[in-house]
Formats: structure tokens, C-alpha cells, sequence
């Protein structure tokens, strides 16, 4: 295994890959060496002797009382590079393709979705039928651009449960949580914008924002919720234009956000300016709901979304944003112009399963499920020595913290030559700390090989992060 890098090196490979995916220009000044120590969480010193060698190579030069610029040409924008970590092998990018590209016999502890056999298959199967035998404009024509009507109107009716009052008319359908992430993110962001995320956070987070060229700073992350302090002190130096982060169960860690914690992150943010997406897509697998930072803006600043990938069907690319007034109409600009019309058989099969009977007894009966594979997974976990940082009230991730000394990413380069996917730290944080912690699906945790290979793996030395 190759040496891990020093800081200096990790500002330097940071450096180089903003200046390769085009967030940092050709010409541009770099952060000052005040702004740069701070959102990195290194010594001011680390910052002058990374920038004063990538000086001496020729990537960036100084200008006397104004900082450094970059020197190089800016290549052609692409989007594997994210944050300090260029190893192909434990980037966002990578482990999502690995998850989603490799034989359906390959273990995936590390992925972000149920097993197959989990999900609603049945409601989803009389759904298909239903509309089937429906409208044959149903399975044919564009859905109006807001959406089909009737679902958005159950979201509505589903939100009031958690506090959000929204009209029809603010909620529009789009094919995935994850488009409607990029819908705010293209209606609000220019680049060079900067955006925050919680630290640690749903790796695509980073990736999606890369490819909209901002600035992206971590914001440290506890047990019930975003560090207040430190939320405080970055809104300060930084000003961000958006702060993205999940409602709810909290992904990679589990973790609930408080109301003590939402009511100073909403006030934090609003004395700021700042925008929040709050991503809701584990909604439906709370036992009991948690504050949502929608219901107190009262959807003013807060851009409420979600989707039904984890709970109903990953096949059926539907999703949604609840917006404040003043932005439904540029979203729904956006959507055409980016999508135009949309599908709504996707739609009409979710609105079927999510109105059938059987749906609320399909989830009470997943809550118990997950509860005891949870119990589970933390035992045998516990047996090579992996603990949980934190032990979630439901949801079907568990954010645990590796041995002493242990490599997250080398642990997962390994496991990959034994067919088993898994989700290291680094690619959720960019904190000093992040490769000794590691997120697993209990759901997709049920294989005993995976533990013998973890056990085997951990008692080897060359996975030490000395």
C-alpha cells in the first residue's frame, strides 16, 4: 500500500484538483492562507509551505501584498477528483459505481439502498397493474410540468403530519432526489459560491456541488446535530449562499437532529442569508418524528425535498421539492428547460402504492426488521473490534469507528478483491479523522463472509494507518 500523504500534500492535491475540475480558473486568487487553514482545519504554516511549492512547480504564482493565482491553463472539467483524496479507488464517484456496477452476487455493506426483497414489492406490483389498466395517457403522455396533481397533493397531506404547511402549487415532481438537489443547486449557485455541508455528509453531496463549481466546507457534525459553534464562527468567515443537509435520519451518521439544535441553525442561517436544502428521503423510516427545519422557516428560506428510491422502488425515478413561494416558478423554468415535461407513469405507480393499505403495515414491519438486524450487525461488528459512533434510533445506516490505527480506505480497497463493497469515511468527510470510521447497511450487512473478511483484513498489519 502506498504511503498516506502528508497535509502539506493533501492542500497541494486539493489545489490541483480544483484547478482540474475548473473550480479554481485560470488566473483566479486562491484562498487566503488564513481562509485556507481554517476550512481545512490545518496550521497556517502547512498552507504557506503547500502553496509555496506548488509555487516552485509552477501550478500557482504570488503577487506581492495580493496572494497566490493559478498559473496553469484550466483542463477540462471532470468530476472524479473530489477534495484532497484523488485516489480513484475511495472517491464518491468510485464507490457509486462500484455499488451500482457490480454483479448482483458481490456484498454490498457499504451501499445506500434496501435489498430487493425489502422493499414494497407487492404494492409496487399492484400498482403497475392498476395503471395499466388505467388512462393509456398514463403510460404515454409527458405529466404536466408541476407534476401529477394527485401526488403532490398527498405530499402535502403527508408533510402537515411533520409540521410543513405548503400548497399544491409549491411542490413540484421531479425524477429524483437527487435532480431536485440540482434544481436548487442551478436556481441559487453561481461558481465560486460557497455551500455548506454537514461533516460528515452523503458523499454525493460533494459530488454533485463539484460539478456546480463552488465552494464546498464541511460543517462538523454531533450526535444531535450540526456543531452550533462551529456552524456559527464558518457562517462568519465564509457567508455561504446554501447549506445542504438531511432531515430526520441523518446520513452517513444516523444521528436526529434535536430542537434545540434546528431552532440555532435556523436562526444561525437566517441572520445570515443563507438558503437550506433539507433532505428528507429517509423520512419514512422514523418510528418518531424529528424537528424539520421546513416546518420552522415555514418554508421562507428552506427548500424541503425528497424522494421514494429507499422505501418503494430505486427503479422508479420520482421525487420532489416543497419550495418557498417566491421560487416555484423559476424551479418549474428550470425543469423544463433542463427535462421538459417529465414522466408521471413512475408517479402514478407511487401514488398507488403509497395510498394502498398494505404500505404503513409494509413499513411497521420494516422498522422491526431493521431494529433487529441492527442489534445484529453491532454484535458481530464488535467482534473484530468496530464500534458505532453512535447507536440511531432507526434508519439503516451505523457510522462506526475502526480499531486504532486502522485504515478505512485501505480496509475497503481489500475487501473489493473479496467482492465486497464498503463505504469508508473519506469519502464522507474531510476531516484529519474521517478514514478511521466507516458506514454500513445493516439491511445489506446479513452475509457472514463479510465479517470473516473484515476480521481477517483488521488483524493484518499493513492496514495501519501509522
Amino acid at each position: 500500500m502506498s504511503r498516506q500523504m502528508t497535509r502539506i500534500e493533501m492542500v497541494m492535491a486539493d489545489v490541483k484538483a480544483k484547478i482540474a475540475t475548473v473550480t479554481y480558473a485560470s488566473g483566479s486568487r486562491l484562498p487566503s492562507v488564513r481562509a485556507a487553514a481554517s476550512s481545512m482545519g490545518f496550521s497556517p504554516s502547512t498552507i504557506v509551505t503547500a502553496y509555496e511549492r506548488l509555487e516552485a512547480e509552477g501550478v500557482i504564482y504570488a503577487r506581492a501584498g495580493s496572494g497566490f493565482y493559478v498559473a496553469e491553463v484550466s483542463k477540462p472539467r471532470a468530476l472524479a477528483a473530489v477534495g484532497p483524496n484523488l485516489d480513484r479507488e475511495v472517491d464518491p464517484l468510485w464507490v457509486s459505481r462500484q455499488s451500482l456496477e457490480t454483479p448482483n452476487d458481490a456484498l454490498k455493506p457499504g451501499c445506500g439502498w434496501l435489498p430487493a426483497d425489502w422493499l414494497y414489492e407487492a404494492g409496487i406490483r399492484r400498482g403497475l397493474r392498476r395503471v395499466a389498466r388505467g388512462d393509456v395517457a398514463m403510460i404515454s403522455d409527458y405529466a404536466t410540468p408541476l407534476g401529477l396533481p394527485e401526488l403532490r397533493q398527498l405530499l402535502v397531506r403527508r408533510m402537515v403530519g411533520l409540521g410543513i404547511e405548503a400548497k399544491p402549487a409549491q411542490v413540484m415532481l421531479t425524477e429524483s432526489g437527487t435532480q431536485a438537489i440540482d434544481l436548487i443547486c442551478r436556481l441559487l449557485l453561481s461558481a465560486g459560491d460557497t455551500v455548506f455541508v454537514d461533516d460528515p455528509c452523503y458523499f454525493n453531496f460533494h459530488a454533485l456541488l463539484r460539478a456546480h463549481q463552488v465552494t464546498v466546507i464541511g460543517v462538523p457534525f454531533n450526535q444531535d446535530g450540526p456543531d452550533t459553534a462551529a456552524f456559527e464562527h464558518l457562517l462568519h468567515i465564509h457567508q455561504p449562499r446554501l447549506y445542504i443537509t438531511n432531515a430526520a435520519i441523518h446520513n452517513p451518521t444516523g444521528a436526529t437532529l434535536t430542537p434545540a439544535s434546528a431552532y440555532q441553525v435556523l436562526q444561525l442561517a437566517q441572520a445570515a442569508g443563507t438558503y437550506i436544502i433539507e433532505d428528507d428521503i429517509f423520512a419514512d423510516f422514523e418510528t418518531t418524528p424529528a424537528p424539520r427545519l421546513a416546518a420552522l422557516d415555514g418554508l421562507s428560506a428552506v427548500f424541503y425535498i425528497g424522494s421514494f428510491s429507499k422505501t418503494l422502488s430505486a427503479s422508479l425515478r420520482c421525487g420532489y421539492i416543497a419550495a418557498p413561494p417566491d421560487y416555484t416558478e423559476p424551479l418549474l423554468d428550470l425543469k423544463i428547460a433542463t427535462g421538459f415535461g417529465g414522466g408521471q407513469l413512475a408517479a402514478a405507480v407511487i401514488l398507488s402504492a403509497l395510498s394502498d393499505s398494505g404500505y404503513h403495515k409494509h413499513m411497521n414491519a420494516l422498522y422491526h426488521r431493521l431494529a433487529l438486524m441492527r442489534a445484529q450487525v453491532i454484535r458481530r461488528l464488535a467482534a473484530v473490534g468496530i464500534t458505532p459512533w453512535l447507536v440511531p434510533q432507526a434508519g439503516m445506516f451505523l457510522w462506526c469507528c475502526l480499531p486504532e490505527s486502522q485504515s478505512a480506505s485501505a480496509l475497503a480497497n481489500h475487501c473489493m478483491t473479496h467482492g465486497i463493497v464498503l463505504a469508508p469515511g473519506s469519502v464522507f468527510s474531510q476531516a484529519d479523522d474521517a478514514d478511521r470510521f466507516m458506514r454500513f447497511n445493516v439491511a445489506q450487512s446479513t452475509d457472514p463472509r463479510i465479517f470473516e473478511v473484515l476480521g481477517q483484513a483488521l488483524s493484518m498489519e499493513h492496514f495501519s494507518n501509522a
